[in-house]
C-alpha cells in the first residue's frame, strides 16, 4: 500500500463551492491510485497578513501568528509529498486571503521544497488564467516540480452545481490528478534509487536589493 499523501488547500471560503467540486475531482483520481489525500479549508475565519517581522526564522520556521490556519498548513506539509492549491477568482486573482496565508507560510517554512505542487482557480467567467499564474509563484519559488494537466488548471461555475456542467474543466482537473500520481512515483523510483532533489542549504543563498 502506498505512503503517498497529497494536501489539498481549499483556499475559499465556500466549503461545497465550485473550487471544493474542482478539488473534489482531482481527489477521486489520487485516491483511486491509492495516493491518500487531506484536504484543508480556508473558511471563514480571518487570516493574518505577514508583516515582515521574520519571527519564523527565529522560532524554527511557524509562524508568530497562531490563530488561523497557516501554522497547521505548515505542520502538514512536513509530512505531505504534494500539493493542490485551489482558490475562487477576485477581480482575476486568487482569494486575498489564501494568497496572505501562502505568503507566510512558503516564507516561514522549507516544507514545500522539492515536493511537486499544482493550482487550481475557479471562476464565473474571466481572469481565471491571472489567478492561475499568481499561484503558481509559489511553486517556483520554493523549488518545487510543477505538475501540469492537458490545459491551464481553470473551473467555470459560479457554484459546484453549475461546475459540474463544465466537462472540460472537470476533465482538465481528472488529468492533473493522474498527472500528479505520476510525478509523484516517479519521484518515488529516484528516491528508491539513490537520487533526491537538492536541499534547500545546497548553496547559501545571496540576497541583492540592488541598491548602490
Amino acid at each position: 500500500m502506498s505512503s503517498l499523501k497529497v494536501v489539498l488547500f481549499n483556499g475559499s471560503p465556500k466549503q461545497k463551492g465550485t473550487t471544493a467540486r474542482a478539488l473534489a475531482e482531482i481527489a477521486k483520481e489520487l485516491e483511486a491510485a491509492d495516493v491518500k489525500t487531506q484536504t484543508l479549508q480556508l473558511g471563514t475565519n480571518p487570516v493574518h497578513g505577514c508583516i515582515a517581522c521574520g519571527q519564523c526564522w527565529k522560532n524554527g520556521g511557524t509562524c508568530r501568528y497562531t490563530d488561523d490556519i497557516c501554522n497547521e498548513l505548515i505542520s502538514t506539509a512536513e509530512t505531505a509529498d504534494g500539493f493542490i492549491f485551489g482558490s475562487p477568482v477576485y477581480f482575476a486573482g486568487a482569494n486575498g486571503a489564501m494568497c496572505s496565508i501562502l505568503d507566510r507560510a512558503f516564507y516561514a517554512s522549507s516544507h514545500f521544497t522539492g515536493k511537486p505542487g499544482a493550482a487550481i482557480v475557479a471562476c464565473r467567467r474571466g481572469g481565471g488564467s491571472a489567478a492561475f499564474d499568481r499561484l503558481n509563484k509559489y511553486f517556483t519559488f520554493a523549488q518545487m516540480p510543477v505538475v501540469s494537466s492537458n490545459y491551464w488548471n481553470i473551473a467555470h461555475g459560479n457554484n459546484a452545481a453549475e461546475a459540474e456542467q463544465d466537462l472540460e474543466g472537470l476533465q482538465t482537473m481528472r488529468v492533473l490528478g493522474r498527472n500528479m500520481v505520476q510525478m509523484l512515483k516517479h519521484i518515488e523510483a529516484g528516491k528508491a534509487a539513490g537520487l533526491t532533489m537538492p536541499a534547500p542549504s545546497a548553496e547559501e543563498r545571496v540576497w541583492t536589493n540592488f541598491v548602490r
